[in-house]
């Protein structure tokens, strides 16, 4: 399956199931650990562990060679490894205080170059 296949089916089930601010990043530029990482939040730690199981059963059923997920014992943060996507869900609190978006900001200004 193709990195642009798993970033899709990622970002469908977070949609489908409300997520909230879902923000991709293409970070090959940046590092080879993955491809694509995709953050979004979560309106309570139920919410996000609902959405972190619906992208790694969909991950599961598409045949994703490998689904890892971290974090669902507190459920505040929870990153589900898909291999090629990273797919960060978290409390709008959480995402506010560790603001990967601003970590990975490279990102931001290697997309502005290239337009």
């Amino acid at each position: 399956m193709k990195s642009e296949d798993l970033r899709d089916l990622a970002i469908k089930a977070l949609d489908d199931m409300k997520g909230i601010d879902i923000v991709t990043m293409d970070v090959r530029p940046l590092t080879s650990i993955t491809d694509y990482m995709i953050i979004c939040t979560g309106r309570s730690t139920r919410h996000v562990k609902a959405l972190a199981d619906a992208v790694a059963v969909k991950g599961k059923e598409m045949g994703a060679p490998l689904v890892r997920t971290e974090g669902e014992r507190q459920s505040e943060w929870i990153l589900v490894d898909l291999g090629d996507v990273v797919v960060h869900i978290m409390l709008a609190a959480t995402r506010a205080f560790y603001s990967l978006e601003d970590l990975w900001e490279p990102v931001k200004e290697l997309r502005e170059q290239k337009s």
